[in-house]
């Protein structure tokens, strides 16, 4: 991969403030890639940080060019307002990212209809209101992408009991990416998802997968973003329909050392990851 693999390329991003989002945003930016972020987080949040402002501060210091817009990725209008000022910014788009997701790791009896129907909101109906809307642009570049940050299909028992609803939200979000691998196969637009080996340091696992004993046993988001930058650079016709994990991804490009990203003494591995026999259990709700 060159050192401006991306240059003058157009990703628009759901989320993005923060977390794997950013990371991914401000890694195509050292590429040379234009990035539209749309997100909610208009002002500081005292609970989570970072905003979609900030975010489009770090892509311009990184040196790409940033489009911060504030909005909602449920919003059919929101959506396509987003990708109307997208293509009139920077003349099109090459790249969709549904990065924007919500998580409640509740026990079916105890989750709240309104946190189900957020997940089902953000990660499936989101994913589809983005991707469709961008498809028509997409059929315009020259190596058109869509990239899902969503897990492989594993139908381990132990992790269709884990949390079922955000199980079936973040298995839709790759079902569907699966789906525009197919469907849009002849026209050369690549669907791949892309999934942690890994907890990432990001707030979400500060928040609800176990603290500060859970972010000591995490890689850091550039593990992510390199990942992903390794797929989006790739020729669309021949590499698309995959369910991508960030190690497999880097390893098969030859990085057998991973430790820049931050790896503690014990990995945590990520929720439906199978970790190896000679790994400690990971994923506890507990």
């Amino acid at each position: 991969m060159s050192d401006k693999a991306l240059r003058d390329q157009t990703i628009l991003i759901s989320g993005g403030s923060r977390g794997i989002g950013l990371a991914i945003a401000v890694a195509a930016a050292r590429q040379g890639a234009n990035v539209a972020l749309l997100a909610k987080t208009d002002v500081p949040d005292p609970r989570l940080p970072g905003t979609v402002h900030t975010a489009a501060a770090e892509i311009e210091a990184a040196g790409g060019k940033a489009l911060p817009i504030v909005g909602d990725v449920r919003d059919e209008k929101s959506v396509a307002g987003a990708v109307a000022r997208t293509v009139d910014h920077f003349g099109g788009i090459d790249i969709c990212v549904n990065n924007a997701s919500a998580i409640a790791l509740s026990a079916t009896e105890e989750l709240p209809t309104k946190r189900f129907d957020l997940m089902m909101a953000i990660q499936l109906r989101g994913s589809h209101l983005l991707t469709r809307a961008c498809l028509p642009h997409l059929r315009q570049a020259w190596n058109p992408h869509i990239l899902s940050l969503s897990p492989p299909l594993n139908m381990n028992p132990r992790w269709l009991a884990f949390s079922p609803a955000y199980m079936v939200a973040k298995y839709g979000m790759s079902l569907q990416t699966l789906g525009w691998a197919a469907e849009y196969a002849d026209a050369g637009i690549a669907a791949n998802c892309l999934w942690p080996e890994t907890y990432i340091s990001t707030a979400a696992v500060q928040n609800l997968l176990g603290g500060d004993n859970a972010v000591v046993k995490s890689r850091t988001p550039d593990i992510v973003a390199d990942a992903a930058l390794h797929i989006l650079t790739r020729p669309s016709r021949d590499c698309t329909g995959n369910t991508f994990i960030d190690a497999d991804v880097l390893r098969g490009a030859g990085m057998n050392d991973l430790s820049k990203y931050g790896v503690g003494d014990t990995l945590a591995y990520d929720i439906f990851v199978d970790p190896p026999a000679s790994a400690p259990e990971t994923g506890s709700k507990d």
